[in-house]
C-alpha cells in the first residue's frame, strides 16, 4: 500500500481536498483497488481546525513524514499561507529533492513560490498577482489553467479542486484512463455518461 500525505492545518480548506481524499482512499473503480491510503501530517500532532470547523487530529507529525516512505505530498491551501507554513514548504522541497510529487492548490502555491520551488516549473495559482507578491522568480511560467503538473509539482486555483484530483490521479495511476476520463465528465460536467461508464467498469 502506498501512502499519499495530506497535510493539515489551522484555516484548512475544507472544499479543496475533498475529491482527491476520496478517491485515493476508495478503491472502488481503482486500477489496483487498495493500492493507496491518506495519512494527514500536521507540524505537530495537536489537533487543527479547519476553515469549516471541523477538529482533525493528525496522524503523524511532519517530523516522523519520510519522503522515501511516500508516494505523495498534498498540501491544500489556508488562511496561514501569506507567510507562515514555512515547516511545510522544507518538507515539500525534501519531497521533490527526493523525487517524489508534491500537490499544491490555492495559498499552498503561495508558500511553493516564496520557497523558490515554483522559479522553473510550469504552474498555476488562484491568480499571478498573488504569486507575484512573493518576489518569485517563476511569473513567466505561469500559465492561466484550472491546473498545472511539471515534472513533480502540481499546482491549482482554489475553484479548481477537481481538476486538481484529476492530475493527481493521473500522476498516481489512481484510474485507468477511460475510468479517468468518466470520473472527470461526471463529477466536473455533470455528464449522465460519465456515471453510466463508471457503472460499466
Amino acid at each position: 500500500m502506498q501512502t499519499v500525505h495530506l497535510a493539515v492545518y489551522d484555516t484548512l480548506a475544507d472544499w479543496e481536498y475533498g475529491y482527491l481524499a476520496a478517491g485515493v482512499n476508495n478503491p472502488e473503480f481503482q486500477r489496483t483497488p487498495g493500492e493507496f491510503r491518506i495519512q494527514t501530517v500536521g507540524a505537530t500532532a495537536d489537533p487543527i481546525t479547519t476553515l469549516g470547523g471541523v477538529t482533525i487530529t493528525p496522524d503523524i507529525a511532519l517530523d516522523d513524514v519520510d519522503p522515501a516512505a511516500s508516494a505523495m505530498l498534498v498540501l491544500p491551501g489556508a488562511q496561514t499561507w501569506d507567510s507562515g507554513n514555512d515547516e511545510f514548504i522544507d518538507t515539500a522541497r525534501r519531497f521533490l529533492d527526493a523525487g517524489i510529487p508534491v500537490a499544491a492548490i490555492c495559498g499552498a502555491t503561495v508558500g511553493l513560490a516564496r520557497g523558490g520551488l515554483l522559479d522553473n516549473r510550469a504552474h498555476t495559482s488562484n491568480a499571478p498577482q498573488q504569486l507575484a507578491a512573493t518576489g518569485y522568480c517563476g511569473a513567466d511560467r505561469y500559465l492561466d489553467l484550472a491546473a498545472v503538473t511539471d515534472r513533480e509539482v502540481i499546482t491549482a486555483g482554489a475553484v479548481a479542486p477537481i481538476e486538481f484530483a484529476r492530475e493527481v490521479f493521473a500522476r498516481l495511476g489512481v484510474y485507468d484512463d477511460a475510468v479517468l476520463d468518466a470520473w472527470y465528465r461526471l463529477y466536473a460536467h455533470h455528464d449522465p455518461a460519465g456515471f453510466l461508464a463508471l457503472g460499466q467498469q
